[in-house]
C-alpha cells in the first residue's frame, strides 16, 4: 500500500492517495473517501483507467499518482457530454483518439427501406441460434484477422465485452450470419438484456460492397420488429465511413457521444 499526501484545500488535513489493490488507488480526505481510481487491462490487451472523484482537484491527484505507477500507452472513455471529466483527462495530458456515436433505429422496414432487400445471388441468411457453431468461429476468427491486419482490431467498438481467453463468440445464440454453400461471409451480434443492441456487423474483406452487410440488417431488424421492439441501438465509430453510410442510409439518429482519450 502507498500513501501520499497531497494538499487540495478540501479540509484542515491533506488528502491522502492511497493504492487500496493492484491498480485501484483512494483518495482520503480525513479517513473519508473522496474519490476512486482504478485501471484494468481491456481483452484487447490496452490498460485503461477510471477516475471518480468528487472535486477537480481530488481528480487531478489521482490521476497524478496513478500516472506515475502505470505504464503508457493508457486509455479512457467518456461520454462526450461530460464536459467536467473530459477536461479533467484533458489536464493529465490525454488527447481524443477516436469518437464513437450511439444511434438509435427504427426497426420498421418500411421506414428504413429496408423492407424489399434481399441477399446477393448464392448467399443466405441463417437467423440467430441456427448457425453452425465451427463456421460461425472460423468467420469471426477470418474477419478478426483481416481487421488486425489492416485497421487494427483497437479501431472497433471502444466497449467490447469481457471475453474468455481465446475465445470471442460467448454465446453463438446471438448471431445471424450471411451463408454461401461452403462457408459463412459475414455475421450480425444482436443482444437484447436491456434493450435491443446491435453489437457487431461484419462482413469478409473479399466480400464487401455486395450488399451482405445490408441483408444481414435487414434481417436482423426486421426479425426485432415482429417480436415487437420498435428501435434497436448501435454503436458507429465516426471515421467508419462505411457503418457510418450504412446506418445513415436506413435513417439512424446519433443520440449521443463518448470519447475514447489516449495518454
Amino acid at each position: 500500500m502507498n500513501t501520499k499526501p497531497f494538499p487540495s484545500g478540501l479540509g484542515e488535513n491533506a488528502v491522502m492517495i492511497t493504492r487500496v489493490a493492484d491498480r485501484q488507488w483512494h483518495a482520503l480526505d480525513d479517513d473519508l473517501v473522496v474519490g476512486r481510481g482504478h485501471a484494468e487491462h481491456r481483452p484487447d490487451g490496452r490498460l485503461f483507467v477510471s477516475i471518480d472523484a468528487w472535486h477537480d482537484a481530488t481528480f487531478d491527484r489521482l490521476a497524478e499518482a496513478m500516472l506515475a505507477e502505470l505504464p503508457a500507452p493508457l486509455y479512457t472513455v467518456v461520454d462526450e457530454a461530460d464536459v467536467e471529466l473530459t477536461a479533467g483527462w484533458r489536464r493529465a495530458g490525454f488527447t481524443i483518439r477516436r469518437r464513437e456515436w450511439e444511434c438509435v433505429v427504427t426497426t420498421d422496414p418500411r421506414v428504413t427501406g429496408l423492407d424489399e432487400v434481399l441477399p446477393p445471388s448464392g448467399v443466405t441468411i441463417v437467423p440467430a441460434g441456427q448457425a453452425d457453431e465451427g463456421l460461425l468461429r472460423a468467420v469471426d476468427r477470418a474477419i478478426r484477422d483481416e481487421v488486425e491486419a489492416t485497421v487494427g482490431w483497437q479501431s472497433m467498438p471502444a466497449e467490447v465485452i469481457p471475453f474468455p481467453e481465446g475465445d470471442t463468440i460467448v454465446d453463438p445464440s446471438k448471431y445471424a450470419v450471411a451463408a454461401a454453400p461452403d462457408r459463412y461471409l459475414g455475421l450480425i451480434r444482436v443482444v437484447t438484456v436491456n434493450r435491443p443492441r446491435i453489437g457487431l456487423i461484419a462482413v469478409r474483406a473479399g466480400e464487401q460492397r455486395r450488399g451482405i452487410a445490408r441483408a444481414l440488417l435487414a434481417h436482423a431488424l426486421g426479425t426485432l420488429h415482429r417480436s415487437g421492439s420498435a428501435a434497436a441501438w448501435a454503436e458507429v465509430q465516426e471515421s467508419n465511413q462505411a457503418a457510418s453510410a450504412l446506418f445513415e442510409g436506413i435513417g439512424a439518429r446519433p443520440m449521443t457521444s463518448n470519447l475514447e482519450l489516449v495518454r
